[in-house]
């Protein structure tokens, strides 16, 4: 049996998210119908984790099984030949049969973009987040340095998460400043449903004055009374890159 590992590139704005839905266009549901086509046989994705409607992937790592022994580009010229023009196979690699693309990942780098011109822009309105108004970049660095670490995110979830616990380690939360576009690229160990979005919702209300830097400290202890910022719009958030150990690296 070949594991074959696929990276996945996808715009999610007409998806409702990665996992297969029972009432929704998925991106699991499109690949594995192109790989039923390819292949002749039905096969099951295992995906580096889910992105809910809305948000995109740059890399999107996930495997499966076959014992087709079809050429590798199969599983990337073969298979963009059958997908719709939203989703698309950057590289197909072979694995050992020990790897799994969510078990073995280390670590997830998500990117949230904001546009912050004053007049709506119907091409970068797809991947940003328009948030009009000057925004306090030294304290959107000062509450992000506080979120670095290991903490207890449950005050950062979303009704529905269904995690077992809610402390994850936060590895960097990077301000980068692109022209008229602010990206905050977060890096961390694993992350709660909608745990990005609520960050970046919080540090949009620090950067525009609603709210001190310090209020972060209130919502990683959880202090009562104290809630995180609006959920941010999903169209901004794109999934970057997905680390593995060194044994499994495929520029993923």
């Amino acid at each position: 049996m070949r594991n074959i590992l696929l990276l996945i590139e996808y715009d999610g704005t007409d998806f409702a998210g990665w996992q297969l839905q029972p009432n929704g266009r998925s991106v699991q549901e499109v690949v594995e119908a192109g790989l039923m086509e390819l292949l002749g046989e039905p096969v099951r994705l295992h995906s580096a984790g889910r992105t809910d409607a809305g948000v995109h992937a740059c890399v999107m790592p996930a495997h499966f099984a076959t014992e087709r022994n079809l050429p590798l580009r199969a599983f990337r010229d073969g298979l963009n030949r059958l997908l719709p023009g939203d989703v698309a196979v950057h590289e197909a690699y072979e694995m050992p049969e020990t790897f799994h693309a969510r078990f073995n990942a280390r670590g997830k780098w998500y990117r949230y973009t904001i546009d912050r011109r004053s007049v709506r822009s119907p091409l970068a309105g797809r991947r940003s987040w328009q948030v009009r108004g000057t925004l306090d970049l030294a304290a959107m660095q000062e509450a992000a340095a506080l979120m670095v670490g290991e903490h207890d995110f449950a005050a950062f979830r979303t009704s529905g998460c269904a995690a077992k616990t809610t402390v994850r380690r936060l590895d960097s939360i990077d301000l980068v400043e692109d022209e008229t576009f602010l990206h905050v690229d977060v890096r961390g160990s694993g992350f709660l449903k909608n745990m990005v979005r609520m960050l970046v919702g919080t540090l949009i209300e620090i950067g525009q004055g609603k709210r001190p830097a310090t209020d972060v400290d209130l919502l990683l202890t959880r202090t009562q009374g104290v809630r995180a910022g609006a959920t941010a719009p999903p169209h901004g958030l794109c999934l970057m890159a997905v680390d593995y150990p060194e044994q499994f690296q495929k520029d993923v």
